[in-house]
């Protein structure tokens, strides 16, 4: 099996409105993330407070390389806005298996 998945949890900052977090977190997917080689889906999760991304990649070069995708897009920028930074963990696994029924 291959493929890469990021795992990203955080916060948003106090007073943000979801509803412009999930516009902004939109737009970058389509203008920014999903146009990098080898994307495959970002979903967004929640718990209570927390967020959890879950980011899919055909590889692992492609992972690491979208991982730079946003350092000068707007668009990124405008998306990380709306995130606590501090409260930010991220992780990028490898798919082992994958199980389907």
């Amino acid at each position: 099996m291959s493929g890469t998945t990021w795992i990203i949890s955080y916060n948003l900052k106090s007073g943000v409105s979801v509803e412009d977090f999930l516009a902004a977190a939109e737009k970058c997917c389509k203008e920014v993330v999903s146009v990098q080689k080898g994307f495959i889906s970002w979903e967004m999760l929640r718990d209570g407070d927390t967020w959890i991304d879950v980011v899919k990649w055909e590889t692992a070069e492609d992972a690491k390389n979208g991982e730079t995708a946003g350092q000068h897009s707007p668009v990124a920028h405008e998306f990380f806005a709306f995130l606590d930074m501090e409260s930010c963990t991220h992780r990028m696994c490898s798919v082992e298996k994958s199980l389907k029924v």
